[in-house]
């Protein structure tokens, strides 16, 4: 599909620069809160083989051929038993930890990340909001051939601006087996107002008594058509959250930092401790509502930028978001509840300050019952914005399908029959992604962000069900890309797009 060319348009829009972040925090698997905390393994200073731009526009340079240190790591992904706490399960996970391994790197250092493969079908990694050069992006197919059983591959790339990642599988549905971890890039001038730092990963868990995802996609795929009919869908503009359908599947399980709510993770801390909350919603087909009970939350950056702080009880995360929040401890032991859209259950972690017994779960928190913040209600920080220019070219993304019969299709067709988004190099884009079904869905671009509007930047966004939302894009990173739906089954049904840079 070629965009539309609009070379003559008054039309301007802003965005987001590359942010700021930092901090050390690691969920040991003995039980302290998930800090991320240097378990990577830092080789030193080794020549680089060149010294170009950082794809994506960021600020941050590549290294000389002399001082860009190296992160290097091996990835090992393997059938694993996961203890969830009490609860075994037999998982697919990357050096048998569950969320994933550590990763955490500065703005220009090379990453070296070694995928070994044992697991009995073919794997890739895909490294979720990072813009990085198109060969390393991890898309079976598109980017890369698949990593065969037994074989390793080596996946090299320098870290972009700092912000809060993470990678998983782009496989079929290997992310719902437990192929994920946090990727984190500080940044390194950061003055970092907080005492301590906990990433929270957030997960949607299915793989119990025996049953596993491929299981439950091939039970989505032979629903049969419906008889009572489909109704028309009328487009609107949001005026309150509204995500429409639950997602397609039924967990059993809802995790924090690989945790089932019998047996939570907790936090340690002290009153009045001011800690940054680095969120990853990591799950295959939920949208999750988080809160911290007896507390207010300010949001501080999405999907790595930054926006201006916005107080909240509670806040909404699409498949594949990440948000980054500040909040000050009270004093006792109070609840992390992360509560799935429209499906019963849900996730729970602790912060324990003083004394006082955890809560007994099911846990029903005050912070849900207000006015919820998402994405579309923030705003970027002036650092973040981008460049005000004339749009150059304009295209429409229509989401479509349903879920019985198990359809989902962009721009009419699945994926393959579909047309390819065509987009020339430095063009200033104007994306309407139409959503055109009954749920809302988290649109995913690699190696890109977007700006909204209003400036916010993102690069994975919550699009409510029937409505349109514009974004603007700045194509500076050339290549062959996935856009798709962050909802694995829906992209393995077919709802994504290759967008494919051409010469002007």
């Amino acid at each position: 599909m070629a965009i539309s060319q609009a070379r003559t348009s008054p039309t301007t829009s802003a965005g987001i620069q590359p942010p700021r972040d930092t901090g050390t925090s690691r969920r040991a698997l003995l039980g302290g809160g998930f800090a991320l905390a240097g378990s990577w393994l830092l080789t030193g200073c080794v020549p680089a083989a060149s010294d170009p731009a950082i794809p994506g526009g960021s600020r941050w340079p590549r290294g000389s051929l002399t001082d860009q240190p190296i992160v290097q790591k091996t990835l090992r992904a393997a059938p694993s038993i996961i203890d969830l706490g009490g609860t075994l399960a037999e998982a697919w996970a990357y050096n048998d930890t569950l969320p994933g391994i550590d990763l955490r790197a500065n703005p220009g250092d090379l990453l070296r990340l070694n995928l070994d493969n044992q697991l009995p079908s073919p794997t890739t990694i895909h490294w979720h909001g990072m813009p990085i050069p198109n060969d390393v992006d991890g898309v079976p197919g598109l980017t890369q051939n698949p990593i065969q059983p037994g074989q390793q591959h080596l996946y090299e790339f320098t870290a972009p601006q700092p912000g809060t990642y993470f990678f998983h599988s782009h496989v079929g549905v290997q992310l719902d087996r437990g192929l994920y971890g946090p990727l984190i890039v500080d940044d390194p001038v950061e003055p970092g107002r907080y005492d301590a730092e906990w990433t929270v990963v957030l997960d949607d868990w299915l793989v119990v008594d025996g049953q596993t995802p491929e299981d439950m996609f091939r039970r989505l795929n032979a629903r049969r058509p419906s008889t009572t009919g489909t109704q028309a869908v009328q487009l609107s503009s949001r005026n309150e959250p509204f995500f429409g359908d639950a997602g397609d599947i039924p967990y059993p399980l809802y995790l924090i930092n690989g945790a089932v709510p019998t047996a939570p993770v907790t936090h340690q801390g002290r009153p009045g401790d001011r800690v940054r909350l680095r969120v990853i919603n990591a799950a295959s087909d939920t949208i999750f509502a988080l809160a911290l009970g007896g507390h207010r939350l300010t949001v501080t950056h999405t999907d790595g930028h930054p926006v201006k702080p916005h107080t909240t009880s509670a806040l909404y995360l699409g498949m594949g978001e990440r948000y980054d929040l500040l909040v000050t401890l009270g004093d006792g032991v109070f609840p992390l509840v992360a509560k799935p859209w429209n499906k019963p259950g849900h996730g729970l972690a602790l912060v324990r300050t003083g004394s006082g017994s955890p809560p007994e779960p099911p846990v029903q928190l005050a912070e849900f019952t207000g006015q919820l913040t998402q994405g579309l209600d923030l705003y970027p920080e002036e650092s973040s914005l981008l460049p005000t220019r004339p749009i150059d070219a304009r295209a429409t993304i229509e989401l479509g399908g349903q879920a019985n019969p198990y359809r989902w299709v962009i721009n009419g067709a699945p994926f393959g029959q579909n047309q390819p988004l065509e987009v020339v190099d430095n063009d200033r884009l104007l994306l309407e992604v139409v959503n055109t079904t009954t749920r809302a869905h988290p649109v995913h671009l690699h190696g890109h962000t977007f700006a909204l509007d209003n400036g916010l930047r993102k690069d994975t966004l919550l699009v409510p069900p029937s409505s349109t939302t514009a974004v603007h894009l700045d194509a500076t990173n050339p290549g062959t890309w996935a856009l798709h739906c962050q909802n694995e089954y829906h992209t393995k049904a077919g709802m994504m797009l290759t967008m494919r840079y051409k010469g002007r």
